[in-house]
């Protein structure tokens, strides 16, 4: 039977896309996008999900409290019987009941070399701070924000001519390779976590 994958975006769903192909081309075997939400109506990604036939909403956020909202989410992504929740550009901080209801089975994509660099524009705070190399992060999620232990993480160069628009570009292809990988390795069990290490494993620790 296969994994299903519950997928939070905000914006236009590119890590989304690459963790869809992968599935296509059996870089991910076994596994399925059973839904896609954002707290974003019109959010782009939500176009390309259903582009692709797979089931798509949005549950605003707006004027809700995280808790509330987050229990709204969580009992969506129940009904659709998710069994790893991918964080794909989803601009919300998770509250502690979301991350309660998928003890490590929560994994987000973060543009930047972490712990370095959490919360927005980490392409630019990287560039200000004058970092010779840049990168991106797979992790597990908690509370708190881009802090969960870390899965796999990838290394672009920087260069003295690269600007913010141009490293972002260079991490995002990180991105979309590390992520499909990450989201393999925790749907077949081959890792466990030590403190805050993630160590690989061949075995299923699930």
């Amino acid at each position: 039977m296969n994994k299903r994958l519950g997928v939070l975006l905000s914006g236009r769903g590119s890590n989304f896309e690459a963790l869809a192909d992968s599935i296509t081309a059996n870089r991910i075997p076994n596994a399925e996008i059973a839904i896609v939400l954002s707290n974003r109506e019109g959010a782009p990604g939500l176009d390309r999900a259903k582009s692709r036939n797979i089931p798509a909403r949005a549950i605003p956020s707006k004027g809700l409290e995280r808790e509330t909202y987050d229990r709204e989410v969580v009992a969506v992504l129940n009904e659709h019987k998710v069994d790893l929740v991918c964080l794909a550009g989803y601009m919300r901080l998770l509250s502690p009941y979301f991350v309660g209801a998928f003890p490590n089975g929560i994994l987000n994509i973060h543009p930047s070399l972490l712990p370095s660099f959490p919360g927005l524009e980490s392409q630019r705070q990287a560039l200000e701070y004058g970092v010779k190399f840049a990168g991106c992060t797979v992790h597990f999620v908690d509370e708190n924000l881009d802090a969960g232990p870390i899965v796999l993480q990838a290394v672009v160069p920087v260069n003295d001519d690269d600007t913010e628009d141009s490293l972002s570009a260079k991490i995002l292809q990180e991105e979309h390779k590390i992520y499909s990988e990450a989201v393999r390795i925790v749907l077949e069990g081959r890792y466990k976590i030590e403190g805050r290490r993630v160590l690989h494993t061949n075995g299923r620790s699930m």
